[in-house]
């Protein structure tokens, strides 16, 4: 927006330079081919009258005149041969002949585009013979040719031209700085408001616009304000009722099993125990569910600021993890890609380790025994890829759409301990910090989880 103020601003400088600048240019352009060809059309006549006054002509006044004209100017006298001189004399061509025949002066430019190298003036020589009006109609018998040469007048014209074309570039300069320190004195409660804008975005509900500028960007700040405010207070009350939750509901789950155990040490009648161990199972696989919502729960809830933080440094830990349960049923976890330990991701503390967690949970569940799990880290541009393939059955198309739904169970995927909430869970996190996640079919046939993450601009190491 800045760039597009200045550039406006430019244009109308611009617009108003040609404007008034350029016609002013042409005007004294035109001005100094008007004095130039009248001046030296004037010294034309006087020599004319002294070629054509008296018999003999006034000759050697004629030659001090030219002398004193070439010698002044950089103009050259022609004359015909009238005066026994050591003028030059005209060349004849369609000038001089319509000068002669008519008595009319010439002039010629050289070229039709300002002028060419050289003014040509040529001016008839009559008798002096006046009439009545005192005009002097007496027989052409002459002619006077002055050869201007037009260096300096080339020279007046650039520097015209040249003055008013730096001048030009000057004010467009200023206007271009005084154009830029505007623009940005316009824009700043814009810039603010995206900033706080962007904070928002990034899970920063404590940022808050200055409330400065026009009128609108003050309003639309005070909006913002208190839409943020706003959020903040409800997302802070949602927290306190997770925590609250997470208390009420794991209490009385805890005391129901321990009196199920109980009850099931105490009897002695097989029927009985058989019902208390299924409603102990029924117990624990709702606390598991419990458990589960609680965790969706707070990502859903918690709204924090994505960091830079090192990718496969969190990997590995994770990775390390994991990999004795793994090798419980001889299945090997391996770690691939093309990216190297400076590698940075932006993401909130504790989300990478979850969905790590929760994918390789289901990854090791539906792997056969002496598979193999693969975990591939790729950076793409701004976008790193953190992909898991197992060797599991796989998914179906429609299967895969479902994946993410809360409470949804595949056979293949969760088996019948799942709680359905795992890829749902996965999903909120990795939608939190900016990225994206997609299943997809591994190369050995399973299933194939492909988390795409933002690529800080900050370099680790």
């Amino acid at each position: 927006m800045i760039r597009q103020l200045i550039r406006s601003y430019v244009v109308l400088v611009a617009g108003a330079i040609t404007v008034f600048t350029v016609p002013v240019a042409f005007s004294l352009t035109d001005q100094l081919r008007d004095d130039t060809a009248a001046s030296v059309e004037r010294e034309a006549e006087t020599m004319a009258l002294l070629l054509g006054n008296g018999n003999p002509p006034s000759c050697a006044a004629l030659v001090e005149m030219a002398d004193a004209f070439e010698g002044e100017t950089p103009g050259e006298v022609e004359v015909t041969d009238r005066c026994d001189t050591n003028l030059r004399s005209p060349q004849e061509d369609a000038a001089l002949t319509r000068t002669l025949d008519t008595g009319d002066p010439t002039t010629d430019w050289g070229s039709s585009f300002i002028w060419g190298p050289e003014l040509k003036i040529t001016v008839a020589a009559r008798e002096s013979r006046e009439d009545l009006d005192g005009r002097n109609e007496g027989p052409v018998v002459g002619a006077v040719r002055i050869v201007y040469s037009t260096s300096d007048l080339t020279d007046r014209l650039w520097t015209i031209w040249g003055f008013r074309a730096g001048l030009a570039v000057a004010v467009l300069v200023v206007a271009a700085v005084i154009g830029a320190v505007v623009a940005r004195r316009l824009t700043r409660p814009l810039r603010q408001l995206n900033d706080t804008a962007s904070r928002f975005s990034d899970g920063d509900l404590t940022a808050r616009s200055p409330v400065t500028g026009p009128k609108e960007t003050q309003t639309l700040a005070r909006t913002l304000n208190q839409a943020g405010e706003r959020l903040d207070t409800l997302i802070a009350a949602q927290r306190i009722f997770v925590a609250d939750a997470s208390h009420q509901l794991r209490t009385p789950l805890t005391a129901l099993r321990l009196s199920l155990d109980n009850i099931a040490d105490g009897v002695d009648d097989e029927f009985v125990k058989e019902d208390v161990e299924q409603a102990t199972a029924e117990v624990v696989r709702m606390s598991r569910l419990v458990n589960g919502l609680l965790v969706l729960a707070r990502a859903e809830a918690k709204v924090t600021v994505a960091e830079p933080l090192p990718l496969l440094d969190i990997v590995r830990e994770r990775l390390d993890v994991w990999r004795p349960a793994a090798d419980e049923r001889g299945v090997t976890i391996t770690l691939r890609g093309s990216a190297d330990g400076r590698l940075l991701v932006l993401t909130s503390p504790g989300h990478l380790e979850q969905v790590l967690d929760n994918v390789l949970s289901n990854a090791l569940e539906v792997s056969p025994d002496g598979g193999t799990i693969t975990v591939r880290v790729d950076p793409r541009g701004d976008e790193v890829t953190l992909s898991v393939d197992d060797e599991g059955p796989g998914m179906s198309a429609a299967e895969k759409s479902r994946a993410f739904d809360r409470f949804w169970r595949g056979q293949g995927l969760t088996g019948k301990a799942g709680s359905g909430l795992g890829l749902a869970v996965v999903k909120q996190l990795v939608t939190d910090d900016g990225g994206t996640v997609a299943l997809g079919d591994a190369p050995g046939g399973g299933l194939s989880v492909r988390i795409s993450l933002r690529a800080s601009t900050r370099s680790g190491g």
